[in-house]
């Protein structure tokens, strides 16, 4: 069975990204899913003088995960119009243990926030950038105003319809790939 690898950019163990992966993951049918926090492996802040003392041990364990997974649901915050400095410090770590980042493999972008933006910034600058660490988005998703377009565990019509359209496109790449 094919499996996806799927984390949050936030470090926040409270994060409203996370919660609205979640809950897209459970609209998944017929590829296993492996949700992981990047709490759990804790790197250093990229250098090249890290570097050369050798990749840290949870870079290459990241690095494992992300070669065995046959895409990824990434769901980004937006921290001050941009990409969360974690999210970015494991893109640079990864970038340097051969390859591209994503592998050329699919990939479904979700944000959140609690404004009317729902993360179109960090969306639009990732949706640029992503390409180039070997990213096939194939999906976004984008959910405003979180507290009043996500009830009772789940995001309000019409941005559930989108959700769930979202991941079934994600889903058929990864099926296809």
């Amino acid at each position: 069975m094919k499996h996806v690898l799927a984390f949050s950019g936030s470090l926040s163990s409270d994060s409203i990204n996370r919660e609205l992966l979640i809950y897209a993951l459970s609209h998944l049918s017929c590829v296993e899913p492996r949700l992981i926090s990047l709490q759990e492996h804790p790197i250093p802040l990229f250098s090249t003088d890290l570097e050369r003392e050798g990749i840290p041990a949870n870079v290459r364990a990241l690095r494992a995960l992300f070669d065995s997974a046959d895409g990824y649901m990434l769901a980004v915050p937006e921290y001050n119009s941009s990409i969360p400095a974690g999210f970015k410090n494991v893109v640079d770590w990864l970038s340097r243990t051969g390859g591209k980042t994503f592998q050329d493999k699919p990939v479904l972008l979700l944000s959140t926030s609690p404004g009317a933006r729902g993360g179109a910034s960090v969306q639009q600058h990732l949706l640029r950038v992503l390409p180039f660490w070997g990213a096939q988005v194939v999906a976004s998703y984008s959910l405003p105003k979180f507290k009043e377009n996500f009830v009772n565990g789940r995001p309000e019509e019409p941005y559930l319809n989108l959700l769930v359209e979202a991941v079934n496109t994600f889903e058929q790449a990864v099926l296809e790939r």
